[in-house]
């Protein structure tokens, strides 16, 4: 009897020795630095498992014994780890990996949609983006709108140009989407905060206005003078008589020059031919477009025209004489400055 009770307490001693030697291997497994000196990148795969993970990460350096983490994790409970691409940091401890992969701590990528483009030039760089599982390759404008929950909206000008950041596998649809929310909050917070006596008549009427002035601005801060030269216009009843809405009636058949005939062109879009705003806008606008659509700087003026002097800036003018005399400055200055390029710039 005696000897069964000192078998049992040397296995019962041996076990808690063999314990404490774990917990320290596993301490040290756990929170050691990781051998790996430089940052590793990891794929997690939809569906793989905790071992799996693992595996790849002592394969590619960020671990040293696998078995082991596995093990403690088994003792301590196995978090849910999420898919997507990590950027593992050089030297991170695996209880640091484990609770990045955890709270899915993953590499964000980046797209860049750029004020002024067109709702086509939109689309061609989300399909282009290698990070944005597509989902909407193919449909039609209308049928990509119906997608996105907002059927029977026209999607020109309908989402909001920004650099937005998202996990590699973000679908277009959720990036659209998102764009289009911030649009919205951005559109209804101007007119709210809109100036008085507006001759615009809805959010929507703000945003075509906000996409012409967004491709007639060259300079930032003429943003708003431009506006108010747009609003005075609608004020007295003139047309609008710009370009840009012009070279979008044309699509395809713009070819970079717009001459007299496409200007007497009707199409639904021709400020030249038809009076107030065009139907749809013509581009994406950024914030500061929609703040001067909706709180434009007006001056009594009601023309403007290039300076010419390469910064983007205009003059603005009164009366249709004054505009007149700034056209032949900026046709002057044109010339001069293709005869200086055609010199080399020699005096």
């Amino acid at each position: 009897m005696r000897k069964a009770f000192i078998a049992v307490g040397a296995m019962l001693l041996l076990g808690l020795v063999a314990g404490l030697l774990w917990q320290r291997y596993a301490d040290s497994v756990m929170h050691a630095d990781g051998p790996h000196s430089a940052a590793i990148v990891l794929d997690v795969r939809p569906g793989m498992g905790v071992r799996a993970v693992l595996a790849e990460l002592e394969e590619l350096g960020a671990l040293r014994d696998a078995r082991a983490v596995a093990l403690e994790l088994r003792r301590t409970g196995a978090p849910t780890i999420k898919a997507g691409r990590y950027e593992i940091p050089p030297r991170a401890t695996a209880a640091e990996i484990i609770e990045q992969l955890a709270t899915g701590r993953v590499v964000l990528e980046s797209l860049t949609i750029v004020e002024g483009w067109t709702f086509a030039e939109m689309r061609a760089a989300l399909a282009a983006h290698a990070a944005v599982e597509q989902t909407l390759r193919g449909l039609s404008d209308p049928e990509i709108m119906r997608a996105i929950g907002h059927p029977n909206e026209h999607p020109e000008g309908r989402f909001f140009p920004d650099t937005y950041r998202f996990a590699a596998g973000t679908t277009d649809k959720v990036i659209l989407t998102l764009a289009y929310d911030r649009l919205q909050t951005i559109l209804q917070d101007a007119w709210s905060k809109r100036a008085e006596d507006l001759p615009l008549q809805s959010p929507y009427e703000a945003l075509i206005l906000a996409s012409i002035i967004e491709k007639e601005t060259g300079l930032a801060s003429e943003r708003p003078q431009i506006a108010g030269v747009f609003v005075s216009r609608l004020r007295k009843g003139m047309r609008l008589q710009t370009d840009p809405t012009v070279i979008y009636g044309l699509a395809e058949r713009y070819d970079g020059n717009i001459r007299e005939r496409d200007l007497r062109s009707d199409t639904p879009y021709n400020t030249y031919t038809r009076s107030g705003l065009p139907p749809t806008p013509i581009a994406l606008a950024g914030a500061d477009s929609i703040r001067a659509a909706t709180q434009p700087l007006e001056t009594g003026h009601l023309f403007f025209v290039a300076t010419g002097l390469g910064d983007g800036s205009h003059a603005f003018s009164r009366t249709y004489e004054e505009h007149n005399q700034a056209l032949r400055r900026y046709l002057a200055r044109l010339r001069s400055n293709s005869m200086d390029a055609g010199t080399g710039g020699e005096q």
